[in-house]
């Protein structure tokens, strides 16, 4: 009978221990995100207890930028109008941070200071090579993936930096927008085919070129590699208007040198030469 009566209450205690888990883990599963607001006037600024390692939105319309060559402590967020995502925050320490984000035109909040004690979890160690290695790559993509979702917010953008535009027999080349962030020049390009034939682009270089001084005057050439090309298209039929983005390391310019855009047609001779001045570049956006 004593055995009976002993094994009943270890029985019930392992059932309740089981149930108040169970409740837990419901509880975590549960748990209601923190909203962060933000809008496309002002800059919202997160603050985290350790440096920022990683930080993406799940939303084109909203950007969280943050210093990636030196970690620092805080990142600023912008929105669009549009539907509401969420930010994954990763602190150098491995802390992870969620939080919903949603655009709001009016802010009553510009500042946030955030705890330790918000982290959701943390990052597990990287103990091996191998996993090292694989971590390189996935940061190669992270870096793609925030350029993607960068360039994409300022397609969306209708800021202008000046009126830089050159045409040809129906062909119109510009330049909207040159943006710094970062350690990279980001900059908009539209073409405009007011043409009745369509335009087989064939290619679009940039360079930069430097005048020689002296009675016999000549031009050196200095083709600049892009590190990222978003929505270049091909063709562009006529009565249709395109617009880009080229991505480059960041550059400043002398007086005596030009930024060369060399708009290329295949199979046709409408090409365009457009260029830049020092002062555009050396004063971005």
């Amino acid at each position: 009978m004593k055995r009976y009566i002993i094994t009943s209450i270890f029985l019930a205690i392992c059932s309740f221990a089981t149930n108040f888990c169970s409740a837990q883990d419901n509880v975590q599963k549960t748990k209601v995100l923190d909203t962060i607001y933000a809008n496309d006037t002002k800059n919202v600024a997160l603050f985290f207890p350790e440096p920022i390692r990683q930080g993406i939105t799940g939303s084109d319309n909203f950007v969280f930028t943050y210093n990636r060559e030196k970690e620092q402590y805080f990142g600023l967020l912008q929105a669009k109008p549009g539907k509401e995502s969420n930010l994954l925050v990763v602190n150098r320490n491995g802390s992870i941070f969620s939080y919903i984000v949603r655009y709001k035109e009016q802010l009553s909040k510009l500042n946030y200071f955030i705890p330790l004690s918000n982290s959701i979890g943390n990052k597990k160690p990287i103990v091996t090579d191998s996993i090292q290695a694989e971590t390189s790559e996935i940061s190669i993509d992270n870096r793609t993936y925030y350029y993607h979702k960068f360039c994409s917010y300022l397609l969306n953008r209708n800021q202008r930096i000046g009126r830089i535009k050159k045409r040809n027999e129906g062909i119109v080349l510009s330049v909207e927008n040159i943006v710094f962030d970062k350690d990279e020049l980001y900059f908009m390009i539209q073409i405009e085919n007011n043409s009745t034939l369509d335009y087989d682009l064939n290619f679009l270089n940039l360079s930069i070129k430097t005048r020689q001084k002296g009675k016999k005057k000549s031009l050196q050439s200095l083709y600049q590699e892009p590190i990222y090309i978003q929505n270049l298209p091909t063709k562009i039929a006529e009565n249709e208007m395109v617009r880009f983005v080229y991505v480059l390391s960041k550059f400043s310019l002398s007086s005596d040198r030009r930024l060369i855009l060399e708009l290329n047609e295949k199979d046709g001779e409408r090409n365009i030469e457009l260029k830049i001045s020092h002062k555009y570049i050396n004063n971005p956006n």
